[in-house]
């Protein structure tokens, strides 16, 4: 039987209306889509062999044992299909047959092109119209025959926590229910979407029908969210074989939803318990691929396994495909994660985390392999300029501490010298909050595992979030200070986010120098500046500087601190009394956090921290 793998997408989304070449490119002539009849008008030769509707061959064959498609097309029109590939480590196409048609504006052309794609990383297609002609394309879509025996009985669940965010996942909602109806292949009967209201702001009943259940929850973070989710499609055993869970403030294809249950229904070998992450795509920059699939260092740092990309190109697009995701200590973020219900069912539900780190310690707990692909994506805001002390410093030490703890993930040696260079650097560039930030999460890792229990996740995120950096836009910052630090028009403009620090300024900021203990006459009257991304600074030094301009990587914002040489000691001293504490109470801490991950990830406890 024949058995849909991808559709080809002919209407480019909104979140990415000035970037067709995602979804084709226009090689002469010129393209429109017609509203009317749902078709894509061509004037001239369009390429889809794109990030959205190439056919990931190498991908296919190797997670599914494909070996073979079929290219199913309607059109009017009078024109050829050229279908075209790039073999396995090349990066130039080659055509591999071309078929002409001619029909009438009545009774579409109905095409199916076999194509061998055994030894193809990529496979596309060029629809070219005839002289004075033009072509409609109605459909096409890639089919791969499959015995009925062989296909994977799939039931998938979505599930999308929101918190008072109805501009997006209102939309949401409603594209995913229209996706899915329309949609011609066995997913329609086998979905159902799982919206966690956290902020309780929807109407539940309105909202809620056959194919959406809308959940009111606490605040519990997306931790919470998650793990109510999870329980929703493990509630009735045999219900679901498999749940997405998906950030609620992103732009989505139901496609990818469709490509999910598609490559799901196929899964041989190991790939059958396989985890399918999805990239996130920038929003600002929708040709820019962020992530995929990361891992975990020994030193306790996240790393992507891939750099950006820009997937508008087709480099980029071999690199994506290309490059291998199945490496140690991998785990994949929850904007798009899809998870056999199985591993839930085996290794229990999500750490009470509230944010940060309940993705990363999911991975670390399952060590599931990963499949990527093209297409399987979200559209989310950049993380640039997007730093909160009270997030990315107390909730990343204290979480993954405890993820070291649970999943003996990193050396955590190296992840306590990671928390004192944190502090120092912070120190450094007089981010006192940041690091008093870092040593709160540090202490509350010591309390031990019942203080997470017991702890309020939205207070005290609430009461911490008020403690952060009030940055101001450069705009209306004092233009003379700016000038002073050196805060040129030409800094401003500098929108480069590469850090790349060589060897020597690696091995200097190791140093544990700090000018607070030097006296006032060996320090600059001038300020200084720097712009940082995270803990990352991009530009600029922070020496001998009384004053400091810091500017956010967008470099539209930033503060003016100065030096307290008083708080920088009150910080060291609390410093050196929490490693005391370290030295004496830590193998016991670390124990009783083993000793509660059963429990922390279990229904019993999540019903009761849920108050369900």
């Amino acid at each position: 039987m024949n058995f849909k793998l991808a559709n080809i997408i002919l209407r480019v989304d909104r979140h990415a209306a000035m970037h067709p070449e995602l979804y084709y490119r226009v090689l002469s002539g010129d393209v429109s889509y017609n509203d009317d009849i749902h078709s894509l008008h061509i004037n001239g030769s369009v390429d889809f062999l794109t990030y959205v509707n190439g056919l990931s061959a190498n991908k296919w064959h190797r997670y599914a044992s494909v070996d073979g498609v079929v290219l199913h097309m309607a059109l009017f029109g009078c024109g050829r299909v050229v279908v075209h590939g790039v073999r396995s480590g090349e990066l130039d196409p080659i055509d591999l047959k071309s078929t002409s048609f001619e029909g009438d504006q009545v009774d579409p052309r109905v095409l199916d092109i076999d194509i061998d794609t055994i030894g193809y990383d990529l496979i596309g297609f060029r629809v070219e119209s005839d002289a004075n002609y033009s072509v409609d394309l109605l459909s096409a879509s890639y089919l791969t025959d499959v015995s009925e025996g062989s296909i994977n009985s799939i039931n998938l669940a979505l599930s999308t926590t929101t918190f008072k965010n109805e501009q997006y996942i209102l939309p949401n909602i409603e594209l995913v229910k229209e996706g899915i109806f329309k949609e011609d292949g066995p997913i329609r009967d086998h979905f159902h979407m799982f919206v966690v209201d956290n902020g309780q702001t929807l109407d539940s009943v309105s909202l809620s029908d056959e194919l959406v259940t809308v959940l009111p929850n606490p605040n519990t973070g997306g931790s919470g969210g998650f793990a109510r989710g999870m329980m929703a499609a493990t509630e009735t055993p045999g219900q679901f074989t498999h749940i997405i869970l998906m950030d609620d403030d992103v732009s989505i294809m139901p496609e990818s939803l469709i490509r999910t249950f598609n490559l799901l229904s196929l899964a041989k070998g190991k790939y059958k318990d396989a985890f399918i992450n999805g990239a996130m795509l920038s929003m600002e920059d929708p040709s820019r691929q962020f992530e995929d699939v990361s891992f975990v260092t020994p030193s306790g740092a996240y790393r992507r396994v891939k750099e950006d990309l820009n997937v508008g190109k087709l480099t980029a697009i071999l690199e994506n495909e290309r490059t291998n995701v199945e490496v140690d200590q991998a785990y994949g973020a929850w904007w798009y994660s899809c998870i056999p219900v199985k591993a839930i069912e085996k290794n229990g539900l999500p750490m009470p985390f509230f944010i940060r780190c309940d993705d990363v310690e999911f991975g670390m707990r399952n060590k599931p392999v990963y499949m990527t692909m093209n297409c399987i994506c979200v559209w989310h805001a950049s993380f640039e300029g997007r730093f909160r002390a009270s997030v990315d410093c107390y909730q990343y030490f204290r979480n993954f501490f405890a993820m070291i703890a649970l999943d003996d993930c990193a050396d955590e040696k190296m992840f306590v010298l990671r928390i004192q260079r944190g502090v120092r650097q912070n120190l450094r560039d007089m981010d006192y909050q940041a690091a008093e930030f870092i040593l709160d999460g540090f202490e509350d890792y010591l309390r031990g595992p019942e203080y997470l229990q017991k702890l309020d996740g939205a207070a005290t995120m609430a009461g911490k979030g008020k403690l952060n950096e009030k940055l101001t836009p450069v705009s209306e910052m004092d233009p003379e200070l700016l000038r002073n630090a050196g805060v040129t028009e030409q800094v401003l403009a500098n929108a480069n986010l590469e850090f790349h620090p060589s060897r020597f300024m690696k091995i200097w900021r190791s140093i544990p120098y700090d000018k607070h203990y030097l006296p006032d006459v060996l320090l600059r009257g001038k300020p200084g500046y720097v712009v940082k991304n995270g803990s990352c600074t991009l530009e600029g030094n922070s020496m001998r500087c009384k004053t400091l301009i810091f500017l956010d990587p967008t470099r539209e914002k930033g503060s003016v601190r100065t030096m307290d040489r008083a708080r920088f000691k009150s910080i060291r001293r609390r410093e050196h009394e929490l490693m005391t504490r370290y030295r004496k109470e830590g193998k016991s801490v670390r124990g009783a956090w083993k000793d509660a991950m059963p429990y922390m990830t279990s229904r019993e406890f999540w019903e009761k921290y849920l108050g369900l």
